[in-house]
């Protein structure tokens, strides 16, 4: 990964990572080309998005996820909750193409793309307008000097605890030791987060309406064993 490419906006803020891979196929090209245009949320200028109007129809809940990868997870979401708008975050253009193809394959009305750094949808969302979020295998970053550069941070909670309703959902999953064991601390230590898990099961297991995804199962064909946490924001 190139640690040193910007993001589109060079507002002090840097984007770490990749944006492309192999070429695209013609067919996803095509997609990037038609689709992602109709789908592609474009922020405004100043103030706050209105996220319920990216949709034909108001949903009735509207649920983010951050980095969805190949897109496996969030097409299947949107498949079993068509009541919800679901919003995903990527800068990867093959997994982008990818959820597209999913997209088109399932005519899945209630998704839509943000195709560039999430930290910057995040700050044009409204207040307790998210019902669910989730972050699924996100970068570890394991070197201890590129800490700063994972997604949690006591900053970053702070400020998705003010986007999501009370009684809202994150859902964060890695198979990286020192990420789980860095997510837990800053999650659990933080004020407007509960843990859900009852016991082991709860966190070793994988919930039955969680699709898995890609990155699951590479961890597990690589003898890694991932932690799914299911955390609720508390009511102010």
């Amino acid at each position: 990964m190139d640690p040193d490419r910007e993001t589109s906006s060079p507002e002090q803020r840097r984007f770490y990572g990749r944006r492309k891979g192999r070429p695209l196929r013609k067919g996803q090209q095509h997609l990037v080309d038609t689709l992602l245009p109709r789908l592609a949320i474009d922020l405004p200028a100043s103030g706050t998005l209105d996220p319920t109007s990216l949709f034909p129809q108001p949903p009735k809940e509207l649920w983010l996820e951050i980095g969805f990868g190949g897109g496996e997870h969030l097409a299947e979401q949107a498949r079993a909750h068509a009541h919800a708008g679901i919003i995903g975050c990527e800068v990867f253009l093959n997994g982008i193409a990818t959820l597209l193809a999913q997209v088109e394959a399932h005519d899945l009305g209630n998704v839509r793309i943000y195709p560039e750094d999430a930290r910057d949808l995040l700050d044009r969302l409204p207040d307790a307008s998210l019902d669910r979020v989730f972050l699924l295998f996100p970068d570890p970053w394991p070197k201890r000097r590129h800490a700063a550069r994972r997604f949690i941070q006591t900053e970053r909670l702070d400020q998705l605890a003010q986007l999501m309703k009370p009684g809202a959902e994150f859902r964060v999953a890695s198979d990286d030791p020192g990420y789980i064991t860095w997510a837990l601390a800053h999650l659990t230590a933080h004020p407007r987060f509960q843990w859900l898990a009852q016991g082991p099961r709860d966190w070793r297991e994988r919930p039955a309406d969680w699709p898995p995804t890609r990155y699951e199962a590479k961890a597990l064909r690589e003898g890694r064993k991932p932690a799914f946490f299911r955390f609720r924001r508390r009511p102010d």
